[in-house]
């Protein structure tokens, strides 16, 4: 039986209260800022250009070894890789990953030392996009080995025995898969139920795991389970490499989806299966952290390939709109569709800045960027999705028509649909658009939590509140008189964006709106304080607004990079400015709505939803669902079902 409002949970699932959920959220996440943050002092009003112009560079030999590697792998892709083919059978081609694993497309990351390539994080997400445009499926192949698999948590907390036991193997034979998820675990990890019992020099795991991606084909598992408090042991969530041939383990299902039909996603059953105490990553009581800091640059993976698919999207429009014609001209003059090309192009552009900007300081790591890969990839994964919706729209009736039925019927098999099904996981997967806006204006306002945090927890003695005041009055006293002027209101400034085309007043317009941005923030807190948390509808328009400045930001300093070089300067300039000028209708709209909106009217609407009132409205339908639980059961113990792992050799 699964788990009802009127059923008691499961003995193995922990029960866990909504504040010891987020205490738990904030004890993974970083607490400290030993770097600076361009994304940061943008949400507290500070547009610290210098952070990020001049644009940085590669250093010359990563660049090169860089462009070899894309040659290769554009070759493979354009030889190798039949995309059609994967989209019909569900399937990558065991030839194909054993093609890549050659190619070392699996070792990418991975430092040379242990035969990886050792990219850098820019020429990563470059063949990310140029593979995943071939192919969605093995994007996220890739994506998954290296950017949360085995190799990246092991090249940021392993040990120097367990990077030589086990990242060969990644570079080269082994796929590697990350597993977190439960089936009634998503975003709220507190309530995992996979453990891990000290026995011994051993561990032992118990439990089940949700949407495991590679997890069907993978040789290595990175494995979040928690470990009880015992004598010797500080408990909690915890990272452990595990060899996913271990006796106990079995993948119970290989689940399908509506895109990324070659994905080898699973269901993952563990009982009891040993795993060596040298294979636990990092301290007990530190796998969400690993996590969370794992995630930071690997979250850029999926913005990369959100690149490739504006890319693709922008070519398809443009080749389509010139050929089809309309009322005796190409359909792309008419001004309803030519809009839409102008925004793929412009939004492409952008995008690109944003995650070769956040990609470039990755690498050079003098900034923090948690919140910039955050910002990436809530942007990307929410711009590409727009973007191939009105490629959908441009292609009319041929956008919603299949590749193969196209081929069939004698015209070019453009997949405008598969790709619209493909990008629709990105707003949900690493961080789903809701979450993510949490998580970042978490990050965002955490100068304010750190000098005022206790003024609003309910829980702090009045001591404590009257430290908390004393302090906070010492820092608005210094903060808040900033964010009155700046040189965003000076004619003058940042002129050295214009060439041609102006983009200094789209910079000074950045700088004026982070102080009003800053200001609108702080408001909100002074208004709501403790309650601030749950306006969830407002925190996620203020991170929309940042969303939008730093990519205006990156825009910008991208198209004055290029000019500089002599890197078709003059069109950067245009797309960057009309870039800039969409984004800004975008952010006066988001303004508007912090204050006018129906956030007040939908939980009145929500509450009756939940409560049975409304019933009424789902009359006349017939629901083929079915009977099934909402949530598969997932109490530990041994499996019932056929193992469907196999690995690819």
């Amino acid at each position: 039986m699964s788990a009802t409002p009127e059923t008691p949970p499961s003995p193995s699932r922990p029960t866990v209260t909504e504040r010891e959920a987020r205490q738990v959220a904030e004890a993974a996440r970083e607490q400290d800022w030993r770097k600076p943050s361009f994304a940061k002092e943008l949400f507290l009003g500070r547009f610290r250009l210098d952070l990020i112009h001049p644009h940085p560079l590669p250093a010359d030999e990563h660049a090169q070894r860089g462009e070899e590697f894309l040659a290769k792998l554009r070759d493979f892709c354009e030889t190798k890789i039949d995309g059609a083919l994967i989209e019909r059978e569900a399937r990558i081609p065991d030839e194909v990953v054993t093609g890549l694993k050659e190619l070392g497309a699996f070792g990418m990351k991975i430092d040379t030392k242990y035969g990886g390539l050792g990219l850098t994080q820019v020429y990563y997400n470059k063949a990310l996009a140029l593979v995943g445009s071939a192919s969605p499926a093995i994007g996220a192949l890739l994506s998954a080995h290296q950017s949360i698999g085995v190799p990246q948590p092991l090249k940021l907390f392993g040990t120097q025995e367990q990077k030589e036991t086990f990242l060969p193997r990644c570079a080269r034979t082994d796929i590697s898969a990350f597993l977190l998820t439960e089936p009634d675990v998503g975003s709220d990890p507190a309530r995992l139920a996979t453990t891990a019992v000290p026995e011994g020099d051993d561990y032992v795991l118990d439990g089940v795991k949700l949407w495991t991606t590679n997890g069907v084909v993978a040789d290595l598992l990175v494995v979040m389970a928690r470990v009880p408090k015992s004598e010797g042991h500080r408990g909690g969530i915890t990272a452990f490499v595990v060899e996913a041939a271990s006796e106990g383990i079995t993948v119970e299902n290989r689940n399908a989806f509506m895109g990324l039909r070659g994905l080898e996603n699973g269901v993952t059953r563990f009982h009891r299966v040993r795993v060596p105490a040298s294979h636990r990553i990092g301290e007990e009581g530190q796998g969400l952290k690993i996590a969370l800091t794992t995630l930071n640059t690997g979250r850029l993976s999926l913005p990369a390939m959100c690149v490739g698919a504006g890319k693709w999207c922008l070519k398809i429009a443009r080749e389509w709109s010139a050929a089809r014609e309309q009322w005796g001209k190409p359909v792309a003059l008419h001004e309803a569709v030519g809009s839409k090309i102008a925004f793929i192009a412009a939004t492409t552009f952008a995008l690109e800045a944003v995650v070769d900007l956040s990609s470039q300081m990755a690498d050079e790591d003098r900034n923090d960027i948690r919140i910039e890969a955050a910002l990436a990839k809530l942007y990307g994964s929410e711009m590409a999705w727009l973007m191939a919706d009105e490629l959908v729209q441009i292609r009319g009736g041929r956008g919603f028509e299949t590749a193969d039925s196209l081929r069939a019927r004698g015209e070019r098999a453009v997949p405008a649909e598969q790709m619209l099904r493909d990008l629709r996981i990105n707003r949900i997967f690493e961080g789903s658009t809701e979450i993510m806006h949490l998580l970042i204006a978490r990050e965002a306002v955490d100068a304010h939590l750190s000098v005022a945090g206790d003024l609003i927890d309910p829980e702090k003695s009045l001591p404590d509140k009257a430290r908390a005041g004393a302090n906070a009055g010492v820092f608005y006293a210094k903060w808040l008189p900033r964010l009155v002027a700046g040189p965003g209101q000076l004619p003058g400034s940042y002129g050295g964006f214009k060439h041609g085309v102006d983009l200094s007043g789209h910079l000074r317009y950045v700088e004026r709106t982070s102080r009003k941005l800053a200001r609108s923030t702080f408001y909100a807190m002074s208004r709501w304080q403790g309650r601030m948390e749950t306006k969830q509808g407002f925190l996620g328009r203020i991170v929309d607004i940042g969303a939008e400045l730093f990519a205006m930001s990156a825009a910008c300093v991208r198209a004055e990079l290029l000019r500089g070089r002599g890197e078709n300067g003059r069109e950067a300039y245009q797309l960057a400015d009309a870039f800039c000028r969409q984004a800004r209708i975008r952010v006066e709209e988001l303004f508007d709505r912090l204050w006018t909106n129906t956030d007040d009217i939908d939980r009145k609407v929500v509450k009756g939803v939940l409560s049975g009132t409304y019933t009424w409205l789902e009359h006349g339908v017939v629901d083929p669902s079915g009977d099934g639980p909402w949530i598969a059961d997932a109490a530990p113990g041994p499996s019932t079902r056929d193992n469907a792992h196999r690995p690819i050799r």
